[in-house]
Parts: C-alpha cells; structure tokens; sequence
C-alpha cells in the first residue's frame, strides 16, 4: 500500500480560481474559488470547493501566527492600500490584472502553509479549507483530533 506522504503527486493540492467580484459600490469584494484534493489521511474529506475573500486569508494567517507552533508563517499579498484610494482613474483593487496577481500570491500562500506538516493538523487550516462559512462562534483554535 502507498503511504499516503510518499506518493508522486503532491498529498494535498490546492487551488484558487475563478475571482468574482461580489457586492456593489463601496460595498464590492473579490470573491475566490479554493479548491482542495488530498491523500492525507489528517483531513476528514478528500476534496473540497470553498468560497473565500481577502479577509478569510487574513483570518487564517493571523490564526496561524497565534497559534503555539513552529510554523513561519509566509507573508500574504500586500493590502494595496494605494489602489483603494479616491480619484482613480482606474478600477483599483478591481482591475483585472491585480486580481489575478492577488490571485496568484494567495495561492502561493495557501499552498506553502498547506505544505507544512505543523500546518496540515491546524483546526484553522481545516476550517479554512473544509468549511462553507468559518463560523467563528464554533471555532476554537487548536490541533485537530486524529
């Protein structure tokens, strides 16, 4: 039988796809797909689709460094502060191209936090991943039990 560590393909593949922007006025937000496969046995599903914004990445990150564990947590895509300014005489944070550049460093950090074996027992990372809505009135930061 294959250990589920030592395979060729990578245990736990994650995805962030399709941005949509959400809301209207100075109410809009960039929604994304995060899609998840894995083969380790520490995550009660095998695959996941989720939908999650900026500030969910943010969560989990912030949980991530609070947590009691060895993680170094990677740095997340800058705010853009500059482009949520007035006066543009462009879309800001909802230009095509910086979407997909969000896009991109998301994915990056999602994807080394889930490469951390510290990381794939984290109640916060299977929260992120495996739940519709983080309800943070059921949350309790932790391990996960096995």
């Amino acid at each position: 039988m294959l250990n589920a560590y030592h395979t060729s393909e990578p245990a736990l593949q994650i995805e962030v796809i399709s941005p949509k922007i959400q809301g209207v006025g100075s109410k809009r937000y960039v929604e994304y797909t995060v899609k998840m496969k894995t083969t380790l046995p520490v995550f009660n599903s095998t695959e996941s689709t989720v939908q999650r914004r900026y500030s969910d990445f943010e969560w989990l990150h912030k949980e991530l460094e609070q947590a009691d564990t060895k993680i170094v947590v990677p740095s997340l895509p800058n705010k853009a502060w500059q482009r949520q300014l007035p006066f543009r005489k462009d879309e800001g944070l909802f230009q095509e191209d910086f979407i997909e550049e969000r896009r991109r460093g998301l994915e990056t950090f999602i994807n080394k936090i889930a490469a951390h074996p510290l990381a794939q027992n984290e109640r916060s990372l299977h929260a992120f991943l495996l739940e519709p809505e983080i309800d943070l009135s059921q949350y309790t930061r932790g391990k996960v039990k096995h």
